[in-house]
């Protein structure tokens, strides 16, 4: 099976119902996305697939093909995401083990809405837990990185 996965082209021999998590992990050492809860509750294995956030521990591999994959190591290359800089500037992580989940939630919000309202950052992180509770942070984030793709006018990484 042939996917693309941060702009680059792999071939992989997995079975196709593979949850794409493992693939990334196990098959391609992509171990940024993180496997939390194994049932899509939790949001530390979101990824992009065309752009749109997936629970990579539900979604087959076979669901990828001939769609982008984005992972957290495909967000930007030299962590200088918006969203990126926003998490060190709001000082989001404690833990960190949540976070590569919650940027690829907020990326994907901020791709179709730079200036979200605390309504719609609630409503597209929903499923996104942190045991540590730095919600308020987050949202902050969020909310600064969109003053800065507004700023930028536009981010198609964002």
């Amino acid at each position: 099976m042939q996917l693309i996965i941060n702009g680059a082209t792999h071939e992989t021999d997995v079975d196709e119902d593979m949850p794409l998590l493992w693939l990334l992990r196990d098959e391609l050492q992509m171990t940024g996305t993180k496997f939390g809860c194994g049932r899509g509750l939790c949001g530390a294995c979101t990824i992009h697939l065309d752009g749109r956030p997936v629970r990579a521990c539900l979604t087959p591999a076979s669901a990828a093909r001939g769609k982008a994959v984005t992972t957290i190591e495909g967000l930007s290359k030299n962590s200088d995401h918006p969203l990126q800089q926003a998490w060190i500037k709001h000082n989001v992580p404690q833990c960190g083990y949540c976070q590569s989940g919650q940027l690829m939630s907020a990326a994907a919000l901020l791709q179709d809405n730079p200036n979200p309202t605390d309504s719609e950052i609630d409503r597209a992180m929903t499923g996104n837990l942190c045991r540590c509770g730095t919600y308020p942070r987050i949202k902050a984030a969020i909310k600064s990185a969109g003053q800065f793709v507004n700023a930028a006018g536009g981010n198609e990484d964002a």
